[in-house]
């Protein structure tokens, strides 16, 4: 599963939970780049995580992939 959540999350797949107002992303200003940054979002902010960190929070947190309130879906 790791590689395949890895992959996802490279591709543009937005994971999180309503129920707990919180998002996990790949901004497209990202993609290609050697070190990505992922942003992390709940309700009390935003914050720029490493691509690392993103993959340990989807993980830790079961966040599943979703249709972001205010980005939309992703393409995958």
């Amino acid at each position: 599963m790791g590689v395949m959540l890895e992959a996802r999350l490279k591709a543009g797949e937005i994971y999180g939970d309503f129920e707990n107002n919180e998002y996990v992303y790949m901004p497209a200003s990202e993609f290609g780049v050697e070190k990505p940054l992922c942003v992390y979002e709940t309700q009390n902010g935003r914050e720029d995580v490493t691509f690392e960190e993103a993959l340990r929070l989807v993980r830790v947190r079961s966040l599943r992939p979703v249709i972001h309130p205010r980005l939309g879906k992703t393409s995958c």
